[in-house]
């Protein structure tokens, strides 16, 4: 018997850039698929439609797509981004690691670090929270940093804050199923990094910076400070880049595997002409930016779009 799972509101959302112009929610049930699921050739299974109009399917691998159509036969499937679904190997050490950029890139990173350790006129001011009570410290100062980046403020992918959230990670580190890290300036943070563990696997759930402090690269220097604590754990295998692309993400992977996010919603007229929208919708955007490409003025549509 099939596991039934509650479908909950999802905003379908139309961009341009990173701004979002508009979104239509549809009612869905998640099917994610994890890093070691896709690694190992596992399969999730597929839970049984309760109410709602359908599921999102978040990072499937090639091979699980003939399933998923066979499990759902006359669904619609739509809203598709395909991408490579980044990660770190984590075996080895951490000097391995770094041992795997080039000599300008390693500069470059150190640099940066140098850059914030002048700012703050010593050492890195790096702290980890891993037990409820520090989970709660992690969150007072996380919140309000999180409200300003534009991680929040354009892609709603700012940390939650709400009373489920806040229980989830209590309970998480209760069960050491979770890393957090601030990186502070003269005592104000400036960076979060946000990490639940999910088998042996880190999973990048939530980084955000101070929009006021880019040019220290807040981000990047966090992220390169947590991965040195983490590899010198030596407990965790992967450090998980989850679903989408992105330049940050192609710089500090060691592998990757190509993975598909989609719709699959009930074959009503509402739901075709919705995922028919939205897909010419794309088409059109991805349309205009080539032409802005080929015409030279690339850098004015980004810079007006954002």
């Amino acid at each position: 018997m099939r596991a039934t799972v509650v479908a909950t509101p999802y905003p379908l959302p139309f961009t341009i850039g990173s701004r979002r112009l508009l979104a239509v929610e549809r009612e869905v049930a998640p099917i994610a698929f994890t890093l070691e699921d896709i690694l190992s050739g596992r399969l999730p299974g597929v839970p049984a439609m309760g109410h709602g109009e359908g599921y999102r399917v978040l990072s499937a691998p090639a091979h699980a797509e003939k399933r998923l159509r066979e499990a759902m036969p006359g669904f619609l499937i739509g809203a598709r981004e395909d991408y490579e679904r980044s990660y770190i190997a984590m075996s080895g050490s951490y000097d391995d690691y770094l041992a795997r950029f080039s000599g300008k890139t390693r500069s470059t990173l150190r640099r940066k670090r140098r850059k914030v350790e002048q700012a703050g006129g010593g050492d890195l001011d790096m702290r980890t929270y891993l037990t409820p009570a520090e989970m709660d410290q992690f969150l007072q100062l996380a919140i309000p940093l999180s409200r300003r980046t534009y991680q929040a403020r354009l892609l709603d992918a700012g940390l939650p804050d709400n009373k489920d959230a806040r229980a989830e990670m209590r309970e998480l580190a209760a069960d050491d199923r979770v890393r957090a890290y601030i990186l502070f300036l003269d005592q104000q943070p400036i960076a979060y990094l946000y990490l639940p563990v999910a088998g042996h696997t880190l999973v990048y759930a939530h980084l955000g910076y101070d929009p006021d402090y880019a040019e220290l690269s807040p981000g990047t220097v966090l992220q390169m400070a947590a991965l040195e604590r983490l590899f010198a754990e030596d407990r965790f295998q992967f450090f998980d880049f989850t679903e989408g692309d992105g330049a940050h993400k192609k710089l500090f992977r060691t592998g990757s595997v190509p993975c598909a996010s989609f719709l699959m919603l009930r074959p009503s007229w509402a739901n075709r002409a919705l995922l028919n929208a939205h897909g010419l919708f794309e088409a059109g955007v991805a349309g205009a930016k080539q032409l802005a490409e080929r015409s030279g003025f690339a850098a004015t549509l980004r810079k007006r779009l954002r």
